[in-house]
């Protein structure tokens, strides 16, 4: 059938949803990854850096971070940069700096990652601390406010964000009650972030995950099923190809369940 043909028959032409191709498809990006020296944030960092994003990866201590940026600058062949930085998201000082120094040495942010957060082991009400509900709530909530404040003034249209958020954001799980609130709380933040910024063009994306093997459960839960749980490469590739997906398609939830169900 020519295309006239086509065209007069009133059938829309359908295109394939699906990234562009090529080695370095993010080749002259700047992507920020925070709590990026190990877990799902180094894979995430290391799926963006792969494609020839150039990356920025926070984290509390600097040996670890020190560490993950050499291992990353060893694996990951191409154009990319690696930058690592110290930051607490908790502290509005140290969010400040780090923004800083961002926009003294990239001038923009293309991708921003909130990754950096922390659990919380099982406990009743009345056994949950006041020191474990400020640690949680301040983490997972305020500080993915703080650092989304502090990139947003240097991300433009076809920007990206990408909020991990855990699929507690959306289930509850027994005896979780800071985590649990801390995450609930981010989901309304992103879904909000998210109507301000859409006239913008800058996506913000909510990243729901099951259990994922990382060693924060080792601090948990060390008696949970690691082989039941999703790997973290196979997140970072779920993150990938939503942020390589056309600037006009934004995959509001990117939610990831182990093939074999909740644990």
């Amino acid at each position: 059938m020519t295309a006239n043909k086509a065209q007069s028959s009133g059938k829309a032409k359908v295109v394939p949803l699906r990234p562009p191709t090529g080695p370095t498809r993010l080749s002259g990006k700047f992507a920020v990854v925070t709590g990026g020296s190990k877990g799902i944030g180094y894979a995430i960092a290391h799926a963006l850096a792969s494609e020839g994003a150039n990356v920025v990866i926070t984290g509390r201590d600097l040996s670890t971070l020190t560490k993950a940026a050499a291992q990353l600058r060893k694996d990951v062949v191409g154009p990319a940069k690696i930058l690592a930085m110290t930051c607490d998201v908790r502290a509005p000082e140290s969010v400040g700096r780090l923004f800083a120094v961002i926009k003294r040495r990239l001038a923009q942010i293309d991708i921003l990652v909130n990754n950096a957060g922390i659990g919380q082991p099982p406990l009743p009400l009345l056994e949950t601390s006041l020191e474990m509900w400020r640690g949680n709530i301040e983490t997972n909530l305020t500080g993915l406010f703080l650092c989304t404040r502090a990139a947003l003034p240097l991300m433009k249209a076809g920007a990206t964000i990408v909020n991990n958020l855990s699929v507690s954001a959306r289930h509850v799980f027994p005896q979780s009650y800071a985590y649990t609130s801390a995450k609930m709380g981010a989901l309304g933040f992103t879904q909000t972030l998210r109507q301000e910024l859409a006239p913008r063009g800058i996506r913000v994306m909510a990243l729901l995950a099951g259990a994922t093997s990382t060693d924060m459960w080792q601090q948990i839960m060390p008696e949970a099923p690691r082989d039941r749980m999703l790997n973290v490469e196979s997140i970072a590739q779920a993150v990938l190809y939503a942020v390589l997906l056309p600037a006009n398609v934004n995959p509001t939830e990117i939610c990831l369940d182990p093939a074999s169900g909740a644990l």
